[in-house]
C-alpha cells in the first residue's frame, strides 16, 4: 500500500518549505513537488495544514501499579489515545519494584504492550535495585534494544536507590553507553517534610507541593550531576519543573556533564493554584515533582525556546478522580499521583506555546519529536521526513477551534485537568510507518499493529 501526502508545508526541527511526502510500504521514499502517485495510492490533500514528523512522548506509564492500585490506560486505550493527538511513539517507564526481578520486570511490560498498541513502543528500564544478578540482567535488556535506565532519587523504599546503587548504575551504564533518565528529589527530605505536616493536620491535596518545595528538587538534580559528573555518565532529568532545578542542570551542563533536560506539558500550561482547589478537587493535580508557581511557567518556554530544555512530555499516569484519588482523602501522600495529558500534549504545546508566541514551529517539532528521537537512539527513524524514515506523519490543521472534554478523549480516566480550555489546531491526519491511523479526533488504526522499537546505545 502506498500513501501521497501532496501540497502540505513540511515543517520540520530546522527547515520549513511546500512539497509533497510519497511513502510505499512503511516508509518515506520521495519528497518532491508535484508528484504522481501510481494507481491505488492513498492520496491525502494537505492542502492550508502543515505536515509534522509524528511526535515522540518520552515518558509515560501505561502499565503502573502504583499505591496500591492500577493505572487505568491500557496500551489499547493508551495508543488510541496518543495517536488522535499526534503522538506516534511512546517511551514507557518500566517501573519494577525493589523486590522485583528485572529481566521479568522487563518481559512482563513488554507484554502489555506486544500484539495490543496501535503505535510504536520502546521502554525506559527502570532500575530500583543494584546488585550482581540485576546487573546480568540489565546487560541482557540493552542486548534486547533497550539503550535508557530509568532511576529514582525518591520513593524511598518503594523504587528509590541509595547512594551506594545510584555510583554503580551510572557507572554501569557509563560502560554499556546507556542514557540513565532520573527522577530528581531528594527522598530524605520528602520524608521528613511528609512527616510533619502530617503530624501537623496538614492533609489536603495542597500540602503535596509543600512536601517537596523547589529546593527539593533543586538538590535532587545537584546530588545527580555530582555522580555524573564523577562517572562521566550520560543523564537526563525527567520531568523538571522549577527555575531552581533547572539552574543546577545548567550550571552541570557548563561543568561538561551530559545531561538532556525534559519537562512537562503540565508544568507549561498549570500551576499551584490548581493542587489547591477546595473540596479535594485539587487531587486531580497532584503529581511529582508537583505543579509549581506560575512564575515557573516562563522560565520553562525560555528554556524550550533557548535551548536549555531538550524535550517535552507528559508522565502520563491516569488514576480516576473519583474511586481512586480518594485513596488519599484524609492524607496526600496517599494520593494517586499523576495528571493524564497524553492525548492533549501536542495540542496544548500547539496552542498555549506556538499560537501563543511562546516558541516556533522548529522549537515545537523539535522538542515534541526530533530532540527526543535522538536522545533515545531513535534517529533518523523517527523524527524525521526524510526519504529512509518511518512514515510517521501528522497533518496538522492549524485552523481547527474545539474546547477539550473528557466526553471526547480517549484516555481511560474519568477526568480531564484541561476541561473546557480552548484549543486552536489539531492533529488532522496522523500515520504510523504508512498506514492512517487517526482522522479528525478519531482512532481509525489497527490495534497490535504498534512494533517494540529496539535500540542501540550511542552514548558513549
Amino acid at each position: 500500500m502506498s500513501l501521497l501526502i501532496k501540497n502540505g508545508e513540511i515543517i520540520t526541527a530546522d527547515s520549513r518549505y511546500h512539497a509533497d511526502i510519497y511513502c510505499e510500504g512503511e516508509t518515506i521514499t520521495k519528497i518532491d513537488r508535484g508528484l504522481t502517485p501510481p494507481a491505488g495510492t492513498e492520496v491525502i490533500d494537505a492542502t492550508g495544514k502543515f505536515v509534522f514528523p509524528g511526535f515522540i512522548d518520552p515518558h509515560v506509564h501505561i502499565y503502573l501499579p502504583f499505591m496500591g492500585t492500577l493505572a487505568k490506560d491500557t496500551y489499547v486505550t493508551g495508543s488510541q489515545a496518543a495517536l488522535v493527538g499526534g503522538t506516534t511513539t511512546l517511551i514507557e517507564m518500566c517501573c519494577p519494584a525493589r523486590k522485583d526481578d528485572a529481566l521479568a520486570s522487563f518481559d512482563l511490560w513488554h507484554s502489555q504492550a506486544a500484539g495490543k498498541s496501535a503505535c510504536d513502543f520502546t521502554f525506559h528500564m527502570g532500575v530500583t535495585k543494584f546488585d550482581a544478578t540485576t546487573e546480568q540482567q540489565l546487560r541482557e535488556i540493552v542486548r534486547r534494544g533497550i539503550s535508557s535506565f530509568k532511576i529514582f532519587l525518591a520513593y524511598k523504599g518503594a523504587f528509590g536507590i541509595d547512594d551506594t546503587e545510584l555510583y554503580k548504575t551510572l557507572k554501569l551504564a557509563k560502560e554499556l553507553g546507556v542514557v540513565v533518565t532520573a527522577h530528581c528529589e531528594n527522598e530524605t527530605l520528602v520524608s521528613e517534610r511528609c512527616a510533619e505536616l502530617l503530624a501537623a493536620g496538614k492533609t489536603d491535596p495542597g500540602q503535596h507541593h509543600e512536601s517537596r518545595p523547589p529546593l527539593v528538587e533543586a538538590e535532587g538534580v545537584h546530588h545527580l550531576m555530582t555522580f555524573a559528573e564523577l562517572t562521566g555518565a550520560a543523564t537526563y532529568i525527567v520531568h523538571l519543573s522549577c527555575k531552581e532545578a533547572l539552574d543546577q542542570a545548567i550550571a552541570a551542563r557548563q561543568r561538561g556533564v551530559r545531561v538532556g533536560v525534559e519537562t512537562l506539558i503540565q508544568y507549561l500550561t498549570l500551576d499551584k493554584t490548581y493542587a489547591e482547589k477546595p473540596n479535594f478537587e485539587g487531587a486531580k493535580y497532584v503529581m511529582s515533582p508537583p505543579l509549581r508557581d506560575a512564575r515557573n511557567q516562563s522560565v520553562l518556554w525560555n528554556g524550550l525556546r533557548d535551548g536549555l530544555i531538550n524535550t517535552i512530555a507528559t508522565d502520563h499516569a491516569p488514576f480516576d478522580f473519583e474511586k481512586q484519588k480518594p485513596m488519599g482523602k484524609d492524607d496526600f501522600t496517599k494520593i494517586p499521583n499523576g495528571i493524564p495529558s497524553l492525548e492533549e500534549r501536542i495540542n496544548l504545546l500547539y496552542t498555549y506555546g506556538v499560537a501563543r508566541g511562546r516558541i516556533d514551529l522548529h522549537t515545537f517539532v523539535n522538542t515534541a519529536s526530533t530532540a527526543v528521537a535522538k536522545q533515545f537512539d531513535l534517529f533518523p527513524r523517527k523524527g524525521a521526513i526524510q526519504p529512509g524514515a518511518d512514515a510517521d506523519l501528522v497533518v496538522f490543521d492549524p485552523s481547527y477551534r474545539g474546547k477539550i472534554s473528557v466526553k471526547t478523549q480517549h484516555m481511560a480516566v474519568d477526568y480531564s485537568a484541561f476541561e473546557g480550555w480552548d484549543l486552536e489546531g489539531r492533529a488532522s491526519v496522523v500515520t504510523v510507518r504508512g498506514q492512517v491511523a487517526a482522522r479528525d479526533g478519531k482512532f481509525t488504526g489497527t490495534l497490535g499493529r504498534g512494533q517494540f522499537l529496539q535500540r542501540k546505545p550511542s552514548h558513549f
